[in-house]
């Protein structure tokens, strides 16, 4: 009878988390168990406890992969602009995409889930860091990574039903997006009522 091969413990510990990554995109939180993922992987639950202990521990560990791995692409853009090769279609793309086929909105439904506020706060921060390359002043780059991420979130949550339901094309939210940003590097984004005497085209270029 064939064996099943012996993977080494942070190659099968890998193995593990995308398994419980591809669970969580198709199928959303409650799918993410531990006897789901042992079968997706075709290993033994037991083998499953040995790396995580519980499925409490397993998602934990799942929502630091994510993030990484979040992360990670939209890093991508940051180099870009700042080596001068990026575009803002790049920036919104990467973004989106972090939130649709990297995982991101699924993470955020299972924050919704699980009572995990603060998951999502190094994936804001990166994006954020991208925002920073743009010429705004910095309470606008703050409501331009906040827009940014509240579009991205919600396309990837019900984007594509929306716009098809409004009869839109499906890159009209990635497409509003692009605009918002290049109109914040132009000065033409107004900040919050709060900073009342700055106008449009006067936004102070102040870096942190």
């Amino acid at each position: 009878m064939a064996t099943r091969k012996r993977l080494p413990q942070q190659e099968s510990r890998s193995a593990a988390l995308e398994a419980a990554r591809a669970l969580l995109i198709e199928s959303g939180p409650q799918a993410v168990t531990l006897k789901a993922v042992a079968a997706r992987m075709g290993r033994t639950h037991a083998n499953l406890l040995h790396h995580f202990g519980t499925a409490g521990q397993l998602q934990q560990a799942l929502a630091r992969h994510l993030t990484r791995m979040i992360c990670s692409t939209i890093a991508q853009a940051v180099l870009a602009n700042r080596a001068g090769l990026g575009s803002m279609r790049d920036v919104v793309d990467l973004t989106f995409d972090a939130f649709d086929r990297e995982g991101g909105g699924a993470l955020a439904s299972w924050m919704a889930l699980t009572g995990n506020k603060d998951a999502l706060d190094p994936v804001v921060e990166v994006i954020h860091d991208m925002i920073d390359e743009l010429d705004t002043a910095i309470a606008v780059r703050r409501e331009l990574t906040l827009t940014l991420v509240l579009l991205a979130l919600g396309n990837a949550q019900m984007g594509g039903p929306l716009a098809k339901a409004l009869r839109l094309p499906d890159t009209t939210a990635r497409d509003m997006a692009e605009r918002l940003l290049t109109d914040a590097a132009a000065g033409a984004v107004q900040p919050d009522p709060g900073q009342a005497g700055t106008s449009a085209g006067s936004i102070s270029s102040t870096r942190k």
